[in-house]
């Protein structure tokens, strides 16, 4: 059975229905602990590169563009099948990311991209 993927901001409460709290940044969240966080695990690897990431700067003229490069790093990132492999029979997963735009960030692509995956 494929897991529910849900994503939030890491800096919204945690909830017991969030299931397996998955942070997905590469760089640690503003002001944040690692107690407030509550996460599960960090898979900063399955993030967007560095370069892709300052490349998007978030420039909403950018973001077909940054959807297509970050699916195409997915698709050529080992560290995805690995994190399939551990979390499949998760019940529910949820992402955290910390961006501030909440239509237009690469949580929204990540959790497409694993729906369609496990």
């Amino acid at each position: 059975m494929q897991p529910a993927i849900r994503i939030k901001r890491v800096y919204e409460a945690p909830q017991k229905s969030d299931g397996t709290r998955i942070l997905i940044d590469r760089l640690w969240p503003r002001g944040l602990t690692k107690e407030k966080a509550a996460i599960h695990e960090w898979a900063k690897d399955i993030a967007p590169s560095t370069e892709l990431r300052k490349w998007f700067g978030h420039t909403m003229d950018l973001w077909g563009d940054f959807q297509k490069q970050y699916k195409a790093e997915l698709d050529s990132n080992p560290a995805v099948a690995a994190f399939l492999e551990q979390h499949r029979h998760n019940k529910v997963i949820t992402l955290l990311y910390a961006a501030k735009d909440e239509e237009h960030n690469h949580a929204l692509v990540l959790q497409r991209y694993l729906s369609k995956q496990f």
